[in-house]
């Protein structure tokens, strides 16, 4: 599956105002309130919070990736920001953050979790693709930006 379809005008937040490493989730987990119902999306921000507890997903050049899987989930669900000001995050190379993408999936599908987390990070990994981001406008420009540097890597 490609990242990119799991992004939409909802999920994707441009410009995001946010105070801290919570406020950045909370936002994040709150844009998937109309494709998960209120009693699995609390259950999405435990499983969130959880992952974020044991280790940071600050991963370093700017980047969180916070994930989880909750049993009850059908399908892998994903939001998107770009913060107005970097927050701490308590990153791996202690610098704050300013692009976060959440990934929550299926507690069953551990395989096809790894593999989309992977997926995320070599994309991140790309300068010019954080750049493009980073000067991104609109949600339409970030879900394009992620459409144009999925098709170099990955089929459709």
């Amino acid at each position: 599956m490609k990242i990119c379809k799991l992004l939409d005008q909802e999920n994707v937040l441009c410009q995001l105002e946010a105070s801290n490493k919570t406020d950045v989730i909370d936002k994040l987990i709150g844009t998937l309130g109309k494709k998960i119902d209120p009693k699995m999306l609390e259950n999405v921000r435990k499983a969130v919070f959880e992952r974020e507890r044991i280790m940071s997903t600050g991963v370093g050049k700017g980047l969180a990736i916070p994930h989880g899987k909750c049993t009850g989930l059908d399908r892998n669900y994903a939001s998107f920001a770009l913060l107005k000001e970097p927050v701490n995050f308590d990153s791996i190379d202690d610098q704050p953050v300013s692009l976060i993408f959440l990934l929550v999936g299926p507690e069953s599908h551990n395989s096809t979790h790894i593999k989309m987390l992977s997926r995320i990070s070599r994309l991140m990994n790309n300068s010019g693709f954080r750049d493009r981001l980073l000067n991104a406008h609109s949600a339409d420009e970030i879900i394009e930006a992620f459409n144009q540097e999925e098709a170099q890597y990955f089929e459709i």
